[in-house]
């Protein structure tokens, strides 16, 4: 190197610096002991805790339900299963169905397609795709405005959309939750069933098998469409819908879930009182849907702050001793959450930082007794979904992905302690080891752990587990630093996650956990560390 080439001093300095801050975050980890009981289970959840939505304004335009048959989809939704799919949201008190083949069960029965051989049969071919996906680009927009203005149109399907998306559900092997028109109104202001039973009637001329819902976070009814229903009267619709149900023969066992309101407040927890008191035996589950934030007004700080965090079990709480006072008992369901309401942040839902809120709220919920999360949405309108307008995998569906095969339905208890107290920053969950889905030994326990903050954390297995081999799966962004948590890319133990092709996803191997060592969190990452040989009695 020539004289004049040599680094000044400032340059010199801030090297340095940045070596030492590295150094710094290195070595000045968080210490964080456990609290562990393997010898009984705290709560039992859903094999399909979590589930999935794909939102009704995908109909607004019939033509985008030809998406559902993209190859590439229907990959991306068999990963997730076994788990619902909710086609609802607030679009669905907007929609009638409006068969273009008049009342004939045999003009039924031959319509578009079967189910039986869809699968082989409908797929849609690759200019087609990329044609659908530019408009819903478009459509999008469209969708934003009606949104913010909150002026809903009038929205016709066809029995095409029906066969489109039971067809999805079918060939990915997820179970369908319809959600009907409650704003079909009488003169009397009780519901109105008529389009729905010629809806039922035809779903059941094809044997297809699914579940229902009815009605759209009704506490909001007055906003959106100038109609007050109150809660008793709520209810009673319910009740008219369970006996329309009863009268058929595919559909009298089936479930029916409701009322799908919004997070309690005053009034919401006065509708919710109403409706169970004349229609909690109508339901199978009772559902409320939960955001931590408003889309339109958030920001990084939020997404990463315990307190934000936490007020998941303070709604929940609320939402429990209420259902518990009128129906005791009765499973209770997130019917639609994600991170922001109002379609998600912009820059935030749909990027790495959006997987702590995710991976907290299923491990909160599953401790705090909630029997299903109902992701909003797999794909769709918002900044939300799983996979984007491009078909293409975010963050957010690698870690559900990761969660469905590793972490079975058992919930265990765990407390995590570091030298000042109970540890804000980093949360941890304990749960058995899916028994389903992976080849683990019986008593494995899967602990699955997110650090808020930007320095590593240690993690010391107590002496119980500690002897136990096991395998790590560390989810980080692509880029290091408060930079990468912007990022829609993540990597698994250092490897950046693609998809393989259209139809394949990545193996998602593990890491070796030898026994007897620290558990070693990288700041803002989340991880799942299976832990084979733990003998967890609870879990053998």
């Amino acid at each position: 190197m020539r004289l004049n080439e040599l680094p000044d001093k400032a340059s010199l300095i801030d090297r340095w610096k940045t070596s030492a801050e590295s150094a710094r975050d290195e070595w000045n980890f968080e210490s964080v002991n456990l609290n562990v009981d393997l010898s009984r289970v705290l709560k039992k959840v859903n094999e399909r805790f979590l589930s999935v939505a794909i939102d009704a304004s995908l109909v607004a335009e019939e033509k985008f339900m030809y998406l559902l048959t993209s190859p590439k989809l229907r990959t991306l939704a068999k990963a997730l299963t076994p788990a619902f799919l909710r086609f609802g949201g607030t679009r669905q008190d907007f929609m009638t169905f409006n068969p273009t083949f008049l009342h004939s069960n045999e003009n039924h029965k031959n319509s578009v397609f079967d189910a039986d051989d869809i699968c082989e049969r409908l797929e849609l071919p690759p200019l087609l795709e990329k044609r659908l996906k530019q408009e819903w680009t478009l459509q999008e927009i469209i969708l934003d405005k009606e949104d913010l203005q909150r002026k809903y149109r009038s929205v016709k399907f066809t029995e095409c959309a029906v066969d489109l998306l039971y067809s999805f559900t079918n060939c990915s092997g997820l179970d369908l939750i319809f959600g009907l028109n409650e704003l079909l109104r009488t003169s009397g202001n009780s519901w109105d069933s008529s389009n729905a039973r010629t809806l039922l009637q035809y779903c059941e001329s094809k044997q297809y098998s699914m579940s229902w819902e009815l009605g759209n976070e009704p506490n909001s009814y007055e906003k959106k469409a100038g109609i007050r229903v109150d809660g008793y009267q709520l209810g009673q619709d319910f009740v008219q819908l369970r006996k329309i149900l009863q009268e058929s023969k595919l559909y009298h066992n089936t479930g029916l879930y409701g009322p799908d309101i919004s997070q309690p407040r005053d009034h919401r927890r006065d509708l919710l009182e109403g409706f169970l008191e004349s229609g909690a035996e109508a339901i199978d589950a009772c559902t409320w849907h939960h955001y931590y934030v408003n889309g339109r007004d958030t920001s990084l700080e939020d997404f990463l702050d315990p307190e934000v965090l936490n007020t998941l079990a303070l709604k929940t709480h609320e939402v429990m001793e209420t259902i518990e006072l009128t129906s005791p008992g009765k499973k209770v369901w997130l019917g639609e959450t994600s991170s922001a309401y109002g379609g998600g942040a912009k820059g935030l839902s749909d990027t790495f930082v959006a997987g702590f809120m995710w991976l907290d709220k299923l491990g909160l919920g599953a401790k705090l007794g909630l029997d299903v999360l109902i992701r909003q949405v797999l794909f769709g309108s918002g900044t939300y979904h799983l996979v984007d307008e491009n078909l293409d995998p975010l963050p957010d569906y690698w870690l559900s992905v990761l969660y469905k095969r590793l972490v079975g339905p058992e919930v265990l208890s765990i407390e995590a302690f570091s030298i000042l107290g109970k540890t804000k920053r980093v949360r941890v969950y304990l749960h058995c080891t899916n028994k389903k889905s992976t080849s683990y030994k019986s008593g494995a326990v899967t602990l699955f752990a997110l650090n808020l903050s930007k320095g590593p954390a240690r993690i010391s297995v107590p002496v119980t587990i500690s002897n136990s081999t096991g395998e790590a799966f560390v989810l980080q962004s692509e880029q290091p630093g408060e930079e990468g948590l912007y990022s829609k890319s993540v990597k698994l133990n250092g490897e950046v996650l693609k998809m393989v092709d259209e139809r394949t996803l990545p193996s998602l191997q593990g890491t070796p956990l030898p026994a007897g060592e620290h558990l070693r969190l990288p700041g803002y990452s989340f991880a799942f560390y299976v832990l084979s040989e733990a003998q967890a009695l609870a879990c053998r």
